[in-house]
């Protein structure tokens, strides 16, 4: 296995480990959303629309193709259309689930990997790491009765 893959594979598995640990099939839904969502708009600002969407595609085809429940993961202007996605939670097993989202968030680092010479895998890592189901108030106040 390439160390690059090796890398971003680790990093991955860990994230999910902390973050989907006891989730339920609609959470980590949501948590895929979201972190997708962060990697889109990173990746956005130096990939461009055309370029993004091209990678995503060939992703979400390759996820597909293991985890045929992926395919209602439709790639968009602005991202993923995850609406089709999000109906079928009740239909997903867990363990499946997990794994599908491990391999679509690796696959997306390691493309974005070896099209930049990994200039921006480190932003990417950073931006996985700070996702989460958390909620958080705006500026960094809390509100009354959330830690």
């Amino acid at each position: 296995m390439p160390r690059d893959l090796y890398d971003h594979s680790t990093l991955v598995h860990s994230w999910i480990r902390r973050e989907a640990n006891g989730r339920t099939s609609k959470q980590l839904m949501e948590l895929f959303e979201r972190a997708m969502g962060a990697l889109w708009k990173r990746s956005h600002l130096t990939l461009g629309d055309i370029t993004l969407a091209a990678i995503v595609d060939r992703v979400l085809y390759s996820a597909a193709e293991q985890f045929p429940s992926f395919k209602s993961l439709k790639v968009e202007p602005t991202g993923i259309d995850f609406e089709k996605f999000r109906a079928q939670h009740a239909n997903f097993n867990g363990r499946e689930l997990s794994e599908g989202i491990r391999f679509v968030i690796t696959e997306f680092i390691v493309v974005i990997g070896n099209l930049t010479a990994e200039i921006l895998t480190p932003v990417l890592h950073a931006e996985l790491s700070k996702v989460t189901l958390k909620k958080q108030a705006r500026g960094g106040e809390h509100r009354k009765g959330k830690p």
